[in-house]
């Protein structure tokens, strides 16, 4: 394994145990849900501060609920789709919540902010919007099969769709939907009503 992977795999085993414990989680029980020596844990991080902020730099990476969203059957109805994309866009947050949370309660917030190259994002915000533009795209995605019966195009309704589920949220703040949108979605729904010839 190398030194990259072997930190991965650290900062994977820490993240549930930092938004379950908080900051009192020590490195010998991050050792443990590693299934290392507690040694192997300050040869890949000086020391504990260095693994929450590399945890931190983690959790706002969106990759994982990118791949849960890439990975949401399109065979399934779309209410389903939607429920389950719902459902990891909430967990991520929260994941992402607890641990800047923790690192706020250690002393450490705005830490931890960095790239996988140890270089800080640009300040910006570009990443940021990149990471919502991503997110956009896989939500739109999961409307494709229903691509002749929206009402909107789909990158509209994604937008509409994390909207109405995280009020507020920077991932909207440059496209925010207007007042007569979250009306419409709200009167009309996303899909258009069937033909005649469908209901037949």
């Amino acid at each position: 394994m190398s030194p990259d992977e072997r930190r991965a795999m650290i900062v994977q085993a820490a993240l549930p145990l930092l938004t379950t414990r908080g900051a009192a989680v020590t490195t010998a029980q991050v050792a443990r849900a590693a299934g290392i020596g507690e040694a192997t844990v300050f040869r890949a991080f000086p020391d504990k501060d260095s693994l929450l902020d590399a945890a931190v730099a983690e959790a706002l990476r969106p990759d994982t609920v990118l791949a849960e969203l890439a990975a949401i059957p399109l065979d399934q109805p779309l209410a389903d789709r939607l429920t389950e994309a719902a459902g990891a866009l909430l967990a991520h947050l929260d994941r992402l919540g607890a641990v800047l949370a923790v690192a706020h309660t250690a002393g450490r917030p705005g830490r931890g902010r960095r790239t996988t190259s140890g270089d800080h994002p640009p300040p910006d915000g570009t990443g940021r919007r990149e990471s919502a533009d991503a997110t956009r795209t896989a939500v739109a995605a999961l409307f494709a099969p229903e691509a002749d019966r929206l009402r909107l195009p789909a990158d509209r309704l994604a937008a509409l769709f994390l909207a109405v589920l995280l009020p507020g949220r920077p991932p909207l703040a440059d496209d925010r939907p207007t007042p007569a949108e979250l009306v419409d979605l709200f009167l009309h729904g996303a899909l258009a009503p069937p033909t005649p010839e469908e209901s037949a």
